[in-house]
């Protein structure tokens, strides 16, 4: 079995509901009955095998099936698992016809399961775990990687503030900030000391480049983020928005780029790496490739200071598994297999120092 088959099989499909997050499956019975047109009960509740950060429940009732994300109880870090934000922007984004699943409701009130949620649609397609994309034809790698850049660029292009998200993040030193919040939750959640790690913190900062454009951005834009269509190579919903917010496009974009740089092995998180596999013959195409495509869709005639975006993102990836390390250590971890994490958190640091010299960084 590859890695990726093992990703695929680990995070795909439903289990029982963990002990950790279970809840009054009767409450929110009643709660959806009062508050979503059309649900009827008897209600079964699975938990999704995927899902790092904020547990999620498949509720299926006998007319349809809804999906269920909250806020993990337990103790959490700050501004982190951000549930009425991924509504906010969904219920935005929903109306213009970007593919997001359909939201349903939000209940701020902890009293219903112990946590914040909302419940969207449950859209029924493909998940693939890793970016190889196996037992498909080239062909249908290359129409799958074109139709993801062609998604991502048109969420870069949308006018966010005619979309009512004007006051969804704050425009201007997004990169600063999120340096900042990586560093902050990093910090709160270090289990071990890492060299490369603290020179990221230092040196990130004092090199910021010009952010040249503002837009919404996914913040975690990955092919295991999307729902493809049962045979097509359409995307149906992306999902996953708690990182989203207002910000550089360039910076999100370059995370989703970091599948072409991701070393193979333990520095990948489970995620996968296209380096050193032969990208022709499997009809996925090259990062350079990949690049001048969403730049011939969003205007852009360069993508510039790329070493540091990847530096960047590198040290904020390594931010995002320390703090689900941090999670399995306090018991709020929403994925059983989020320990494997911590072994990745280190070559994850080395990797973006890598790019930081690149760029300068002595």
């Amino acid at each position: 079995m590859t890695a990726s088959d093992d990703r695929q099989e680990k995070f795909s499909g439903t289990r029982e509901v963990a002990d950790a997050h279970r809840f009054d499956e009767r409450k929110l019975c009643e709660y959806l009955a009062l508050h979503i047109d059309g649900f009827a009960p008897p209600m079964t509740v699975r938990q999704f095998r995927g899902g790092q950060s904020n547990p999620t429940y498949e509720l299926v009732t006998p007319a349809r099936k809804y999906v269920l994300r909250r806020k993990p109880p337990g103790r959490l870090l700050p501004s982190a698992h951000a549930v009425d934000r991924e509504y906010r922007i969904i219920a935005a984004l929903y109306p213009t016809g970007f593919p997001v699943a359909k939201p349903y409701v939000l209940c701020e009130d902890d009293s219903i399961i112990g946590t914040a949620f909302y419940v969207m649609e449950c859209v029924e397609g493909r998940i693939f775990w890793g970016p190889l994309l196996p037992g498909l034809a080239p062909h249908e790698r290359s129409a799958i990687y074109d139709s993801m850049n062609a998604t991502f660029a048109r969420l870069h292009m949308l006018d966010y503030e005619k979309l009512g998200l004007a006051a969804f993040g704050k425009p201007g030193n997004y990169i600063a900030r999120q340096i900042a919040r990586w560093t902050r939750q990093y910090q709160a959640s270090q289990t071990e000391s890492i060299p490369e790690m603290e020179k990221l913190i230092d040196w990130l900062p004092r090199h910021l480049p010009v952010e040249e454009r503002i837009s919404i951005v996914h913040g975690d834009f990955r092919l295991d983020n999307i729902v493809l269509h049962p045979a097509r190579p359409e995307i149906l919903a992306v999902i996953d928005w708690e990182l989203s917010t207002i910000g550089d496009p360039l910076a999100d974009f370059t995370y989703h780029l970091m599948q072409w740089q991701m070393p193979p092995g333990v520095a990948t998180g489970g995620t996968g790496s296209l380096m050193e596999v032969d990208l022709g013959a499997l009809g996925i195409p090259t990062m350079e490739a990949y690049v001048a495509a969403y730049c011939a869709r969003t205007g852009r005639a360069a993508t510039p200071n790329m070493d540091y975006y990847a530096a960047y993102n590198f040290f904020r990836l390594a931010g995002i598994l320390q703090g689900i390390v941090g999670r399995v250590r306090d018991g709020t971890a929403a994925n059983e297999n989020a320990a494997q994490n911590a072994a990745a958190v280190r070559p994850l640091a080395q990797r973006g120092w890598h790019f930081a010299e690149r760029a300068g960084a002595g």
